[in-house]
Order: C-alpha cells, then structure tokens, then sequence
C-alpha cells in the first residue's frame, strides 16, 4: 500500500495520510497505534470495505483496485472484524459458505456438500468446531474460529485480523496463537492489528506503527521492547502499570444471595446459587472461560435477565425483580460487554449518547437546555480524549472511541456502586490505563467495584477479590495477594480445582495451594 489517503468529510477526519505499508509474504506483520490512529481504516480499504481518496494497493506485484470484499477475496484477501460478522441462527457451515454457497439444482443450496467441504477445512487446521452446530451455542471463541475458516474456505492468501483477542480468555488466546503459527506454517500472510504488545512482542515478526494517521515507524520486532512501541504509539513514555493502594472495605453495596438461572430443556442451571458481595472501598474481580456464567451474572445484575430464584441486594434494598431503568434510578452505573448493541446507539449523535442515563438533569421546565448539554459532553470528550464531535453519530467512531464514550458517561454518574464488564476490549495501551486509574480512584474514594474480565492481567492488576466461575458455580474466591497468578487461576477455569464446598469461605492464593 502506497500514498494512501482517507478523509472522511462527514466527520472532518483525515483518517490515513500518505499511508504506506509493506508486507512480506509469509510474515505475520502487526500494525499498532492508540485508538484513532488510522489502523482498522487502512484495514477496510486493503478489504475494500473503503475506498481511499489517494494512493495504490499493489498486491503479488499486481496493482489492483479493490473495490468491495468480493475483489479482495477472489484476491486471495480475507478479514475477521474486530466485531464478528455472523448469524446466530446460522450453522456453522451455513455461516461459511454464505454468500458462495454451494448449489445442487436450480436455486436450492446443497447443505450436504457445504458441510462436507467446510467440515474438511474444519478438520486440515485442527478447529475446534462442529461444522452443524449453531453460532449461537458456541463460545467466543469457537466464534473466532468460525470467521477464520470462513476465510480459509475462500482460499485466503493474506489474513487481516482485526484486534483478534479482545474477547477471548488466556486459553483461547493459547489457542489461536497456534492456529495463525500453523497457518503460518502453511504459506499464510497474516496482518495483525493489536493493542495488546504482550501479543506483539510474542507473534510478530515486523511491526508498523501509526499515530493520527500516520506511519510513524516500521521495527523489526526483535529490535524493540514493549515500553519503545509504546513510546512511539503515544508520542510519549506511558507508566505500564498500575498503583493499586491497600484497602479499607466498608458496607456491602451489592450482595447476590443463592441467585439461579434455570433455562427450560438444560439440565445444568446457567447460574448455580451464586452468593458474594462486593463491598465499600473493593473492587471484585470475576474470571472465567466463555459459557461458565460470566454473561449471565453480567445480565442478571444490570436487570436485563431475570433470576429464577436467589436475590440481589443493591445498597441494602431488594432489586432482584427491577429492570434496568429503575436500577439505574437507584444508583446502578454499567459499563456492559457488548458495547455497539447494549452500550450505544449508533445513528445517535455522541451527545444524545452521553446524557442518555441522565437527561433529567437537563430539563427546565420540561424543555432540553442544548446549551448545558453541548458543554457538558465536550467536557466529557476531553477529559476522556475521545477523538469526536458532541454531534456526530456515534457509530461514526472507532470502537475504541465507542467505548471510551461509554466509559465517560457511566463514570460520570459518580455513583456508590459500578459494574464494568471487558471496559477495556479494543481500548489501546494508554485508554487502558486511563481506564485502571478511574477504576482505581472510584475505589479508594469508596464506591464498590465490580469487574468481570477475560482478561487475567488485569484482574491480577486491580482486583482486590477474585473470584473464578466454572460451569454456572463460583469454583474459587481469592484473595489477590503476591502468590495469585494466571496459572492458578487458570486451574480453577479449566475446573481443575474446585473451591465450591466452602462458598462463604476467601481463601489466600497461598491457601489455596493445598
């Protein structure tokens, strides 16, 4: 890719300025930069999802014009979004083959031959998936694997990856990992964008960095270290670590007593008598592989799933049976998981969007003030550096940005108790730490924390309490003290230790050893 260049006259956004990057055939290239930088738009013109003002593609020593995915593909160019892009109702075959489906006469679709020929790719690069199971009953990342074989099934040559781990756990991030060196292995390109340097510094072999739209630097990746790719994406040195305080707990202000969620036809409750609390001045970290739960008590505490029986308790009062508007109206603050579904509104403009949870507080005599409104969102995209305009659509943002206005609104609730479920999914490096310095703050000035994360370094980073969900059951509760580590909560994860016969009981990581 040569000269290229993208503005987005909507917005005002040059997103990519005189762009070039170079890939070589059979390396695994990683394009980095902070939200905004212009990486995931230079992706969807190389997959002609957009359509550059200037510049050209050469590929295999072709110039081409790709001007839609269906180019890019009969290229030998395929792309997993960052946001998956299948079917829930969908099979898995059903799913890879849409849109080239295979015919048997006339107009009908040969399901026999589709699960056949994708249940062969399935079965050549070792997934672990059932090519007639449905999208909907697999797990985030059986998802992942269905959107690489989509790719695979169309012949891709070079494989755009687009921030690939922000929804898996340590073991399916093990797990692709050995896919891509398998597909490697193979003859497979692969473009890697990331936030994540760990994952650089361990699956690269070059990286391309980009600032406000810009190619700021190209590195062998066995020539930098962590702390200079992270100097070159900021433009500054960033601290990588976070200062978390010894606490001083308080009152209980969410407590879950015996909660249960059955589902009809499933002989394994979703939620399994889940009892803890989360208190004053604490913030409870919540880990555990897709499908043990996680969702679920992500759902049943923001009122948008409601238990079967148990109950919740939110500043001593019984919310068990509210929705999610009165929940917020006592004191709920909720940074969800699915933030393009449940945490915004797309055609919205960013300002509707940040008052959405408090636009009581701007009416005068039942009229909006658009004055208070505009200054107080504009200080929210400040403070918060969200590269956007108060009255733009919000779907016009990165997902970063997204989620960063998400972050801003729930945090400026200022309320007692906040549940924050993935915040920092697509966030880069300094976002991130923005992020666990406001979780941080908002537990030493006293508020009750609680954080569901796939993350296992950043519960280790800032949780106070863990606790390691296992098919529907709290398995482990630990204190996060020095000896804690990924591993041991891995072990508890994978079911391998099992904690659930004592649930009152906290257990020291050391404790826990025998």
């Amino acid at each position: 890719m040569e000269g290229i260049t993208k503005f987005f006259a909507a917005s005002g956004v040059l997103a990519n300025d005189a762009v070039d990057l170079v890939v070589e055939e059979g390396e695994i290239h990683a394009v980095i930069g902070e939200n905004g930088a212009g990486k995931s738009t230079l992706m969807k013109l190389l997959y002609g999802l957009e359509h550059a003002d200037a510049g050209e593609i050469t590929f295999r020593g072709e110039k081409v014009a790709i001007k839609d995915p269906f180019v890019a593909n009969r290229l030998g160019i395929g792309m997993v979004h960052q946001h998956f892009k299948l079917v829930s109702d969908f099979t898995v075959a059903e799913n890879v083959v849409l849109g080239s489906e295979p015919r048997a006469r006339g107009p009908f679709i040969d399901r026999r031959s589709a699960v056949r020929d994708v249940s062969k790719v399935i079965e050549e690069h070792g997934f672990s998936v059932d090519a007639k199971r449905k999208v909907q009953d697999l797990t985030v990342g059986q998802m992942q694997q269905v959107e690489i074989v989509k790719m695979l099934y169309r012949n891709a040559e070079l494989l755009i990856l687009d921030e690939p781990t922000s929804v898996l756990t340590e073991q399916e991030i093990e797990s692709l990992f050995n896919t891509l060196k398998n597909l490697l292995g193979r003859g497979k390109t692969i473009i890697l964008i990331t936030h994540k340097l760990e994952e650089v510094m361990q699956m690269s072999d070059r990286v391309t960095v980009m600032r406000d739209g810009k190619v700021v630097a190209v590195r062998d990746t066995k020539d930098v270290d962590k702390r200079e790719l992270s100097r070159l994406m900021v433009g500054r040195d960033i601290l990588l670590e976070v200062d978390r305080k010894p606490p001083t707990y308080g009152d209980p202000v969410l407590e879950l007593k015996d909660v249960t969620i059955r589902c009809r036809g499933q002989g394994r409750p979703l939620l399994d008598r889940i009892s803890f609390q989360v208190r004053s001045g604490e913030l409870v970290g919540i880990a555990g592989v897709g499908g043990n739960g996680l969702a679920e008590i992500e759902d049943v505490i923001g009122g948008l799933r409601r238990a079967t029986s148990g109950r919740i308790f939110l500043h001593g009062e019984d919310v068990t049976a509210l929705g999610p508007e009165p929940l917020r109206e006592v004191g709920l603050a909720y940074v969800p998981a699915d933030r393009l579904r449940r945490g915004a509104s797309l055609p919205t403009t960013v300002r509707e969007n940040c008052i959405v949870t408090k636009h009581h507080d701007f009416l005068r005599t039942g009229i909006l003030q658009k004055r208070g409104i505009r200054a107080f969102t504009e200080r929210l995209i400040e403070h918060f550096s969200i590269d956007a305009v108060e009255g733009m659509p919000a779907g016009n943002l990165s997902g970063g940005n997204i989620q960063k206005m998400i972050l801003a609104r729930e945090l400026a609730a200022e309320t007692d108790f906040i549940l924050f479920s993935e915040p920092t999914w697509g966030l880069d490096i300094a976002s991130s730490q923005f992020v666990y310095e406001k979780m941080l703050e908002l537990r030493q000035r006293g508020a009750g924390v609680l954080l569901i994360s796939s993350n296992l370094d950043e519960i280790l980073g800032l949780a106070d309490t863990v606790l390691i969900m296992y098919r529907g059951r709290i398995v482990g509760r630990l204190e996060n003290t020095e000896s804690l580590s990924k591993e041991i909560i891995g072990e508890y994860m994978l079911g391998l230790r099992d904690d659930s016969q004592s649930p009152s009981a906290v257990a020291s990581a050391e404790g826990s050893r025998g």
